[in-house]
């Protein structure tokens, strides 16, 4: 797990060097283990290293292989490399390195890009050819890892992260006003190509951009997600399907393990993460490592979920360590959240995660986590509803009811003029719902959610938070077999019940019955939903300053009301809409926007 960076450029001229190196500096924290440059020509790569694969300077990037004429950056974790490892050396590539970066260079020389559909794990690298000047950006398959681009007519550059392509300067800082109105409508999800800002795009999930030396850019989708059944998947039992999701998570589990460091677990004490700390104890990993988190009560909403956790950790006996953050603590910690934040996010998870992964950081380097379940499994309130809607506009409506913060008209009173145009979040859906590859309402609201909503929100949110203190985070239900295989796992199995059915009896194997019938839980934080006391003043601080006023994309009155009843300000998905947007104007005014 690292950060990468580099340039590459169009108009005969050398790359900049200098500009690489602001883009790795902004990214030390990603790789606090080494550091790396290579220049050649008007192409420039950086790389930022957290060793976790091959702890020998023999990982050390930018990797460069003479013998097959490639280089690469990489970020991610390829699973399965050792296997690839054995079959490229049968076919007679020679290896000076254990991990898995320099398997990936030789696949590529070996296969082209059809060694992707090889790979097991999640990625994003930039890999190059010497001879053709060729230079190829890659994502996963469920964009686990990120990478960010800006582009013009004189070069394009890349990073792990939005703010390292801010430091190297030269790029539009304007607001996308199409960004703008996915993220007041989606929670702060922005889809791929866009970010909230205009002159930086985000390289799709499943997609590889070949950059020619002309500035010419090809983008091809590699992989993506169908939820196309056979006869066979329609009249496959219920108790078969179960026996197929615990044996491919099992799976999916074991292959996480892969690292030359211990691997451990954030155990919130829902089912999700209890299921793979189950499973890690079941394979016998040795002094097994659990973390939690609790916060302050308002109200009564709990800040903590400890008594499942506590649950989970006694019955397989890890050690077990709990933080639990004072208000005071979270107030004094929120303006770091923000600033490790590659693009603005409004969940209240991204301070928990940030002060979890600062607590596991000093013992872990590695650790798995429950993130996909829900999207993967069915588990939210508003897919039920989904399964009995056959009309392809009625499913639309629906989805947007249960699941846009606000509605195209209810922008109309908060953006000043000029900010808003068409219905662009709902003309999104629109087009993704009417996508081949699904055939239901509940499909394709399944399918939307996984491969867009889960990328840019839960997913995005821990890699962030984790790679701020240089900690890989693992998500298991994230392997692309499993989401495949669920993908075919007919809705009706997955609702029932309140949701995640069928992972929730393939469980029943593993973990206490206790955490499976549970009420459903989130990550708590209330602090942040109902806004009260110091979080209601640094809400306003925020939103009364000279950048807010001069920026004018709200309406001051519509911001004055929610101000004086921030609790009456609600989203359907319980979330505050006023620090939504107080979130997005502390982000911008720390990235000096």
């Amino acid at each position: 797990m690292c950060g990468l960076a580099g340039e590459i450029r169009f108009n005969q001229q050398f790359a900049d060097v200098q500009a690489v190196l602001k883009m790795n500096g902004t990214q030390s924290r990603r790789g606090p283990n080494g550091e790396g440059i290579f220049s050649l020509g008007n192409r420039c790569f950086g790389h930022r290293r957290l060793s976790i694969m091959d702890l020998s300077e023999r990982g050390h990037q930018p990797f460069i292989d003479n013998e097959c004429g490639m280089g690469i950056v990489f970020n991610g974790a390829i699973y399965n490399h050792h296997e690839l490892r054995a079959e490229l050396q049968q076919m007679g590539y020679r290896f000076i390195s254990t991990g898995d970066t320099e398997v990936i260079i030789k696949a590529w020389h070996a296969w082209g890009q059809e060694c992707l559909q090889r790979f097991y794990g999640m990625f994003a690298f930039a890999l190059w050819e010497r001879d053709s000047g060729l230079t190829f950006l890659v994502r996963d398959r469920l964009g686990i890892k990120p990478l960010y681009y800006t582009v013009n007519n004189d070069h394009l550059r890349f990073a792990s992260t939005l703010p390292a392509l801010l430091a190297a300067g030269d790029v539009d800082t304007s607001i996308d006003p199409i960004a703008l109105h996915f993220y007041l409508s989606l929670h702060a999800v922005v889809p791929a190509p866009h970010t909230i800002v205009r002159g930086v795009r985000k390289l799709p999930p499943g997609t590889c951009m070949t950059v020619h030396p002309t500035g010419k850019c090809d983008m091809v989708e590699w992989w993506k997600l169908e939820f196309t059944r056979s006869d066979e998947d329609e009249k496959r039992s219920f108790d078969d399907w179960k026996a197929m999701v615990l044996d491919s998570l099992r799976t999916s589990v074991k292959r996480r393990l892969v690292a030359d460091v211990p691997v451990g677990v954030l155990l919130s004490g829902g089912l999700d993460s209890s299921l793979i700390t189950g499973l890690l104890a079941e394979s016998g990993t040795p002094d097994l490592r659990t973390y939690s988190i609790g916060f302050e009560s308002v109200g009564s909403e709990a800040g903590d979920e400890y008594h499942y956790s506590d649950l989970i950790a006694n019955h397989y006996g890890t050690i077990h360590e709990k933080l639990h953050i004072p208000a005071a603590s979270l107030l004094q910690t929120l303006p770091e959240a923000i600033d490790a934040m590659a693009e603005p996010m409004v969940s209240h998870d991204c301070v928990a995660f940030y002060l979890l992964s600062q607590a596991v950081s000093r013992h872990s380097r590695v650790v798995q986590s429950g993130q996909g379940a829900d999207e993967v499994f069915g588990g939210y309130h508003w897919y039920p509803p989904l399964a009995d809607i056959d009309d392809a506009s009625l499913g639309v409506a629906s989805y947007k009811e249960v699941f846009f913060d606000r509605s195209h008209k209810e922008m109309a009173s908060l953006l000043e003029p000029g900010w808003l145009h068409e219905d662009v979040t709902g003309h999104f859906v629109e087009q993704h719902f009417a996508r081949t590859g699904a055939d239901s309402t509940i499909d394709r609201a399944l399918r939307l959610d996984t491969t867009v909503m889960l990328v840019d929100d839960p997913v995005k949110r821990v890699d962030n938070m984790t790679m701020a203190f240089g900690l890989e985070a693992r998500v298991p239900f994230l392997d692309h077999e499993l989401v495949e295989l669920a993908a075919r796992i007919p809705a009706r199995h997955k609702i029932a019940q309140g949701g995640k059915y069928v992972l929730k009896e393939a469980a029943r194997e593993i973990i206490p019955a206790a955490v499976i019938d549970r009420p459903k839980g989130y990550f708590p934080v209330p602090a942040l939903k109902y806004l009260r006391g110091e979080f209601l003043d640094y809400v306003r601080d925020s939103l009364n300053t000279n950048k807010t006023l001069s920026r004018g994309l709200f309406k001051r009155d519509a911001i004055n009301r929610m101000m004086e009843s921030p609790d009456s300000h609600i989203t359907p998905l319980r979330g505050s809409k006023l620090w939504q947007i107080a979130l997005l104007e502390a982000w911008l005014q720390a990235r000096g926007i």
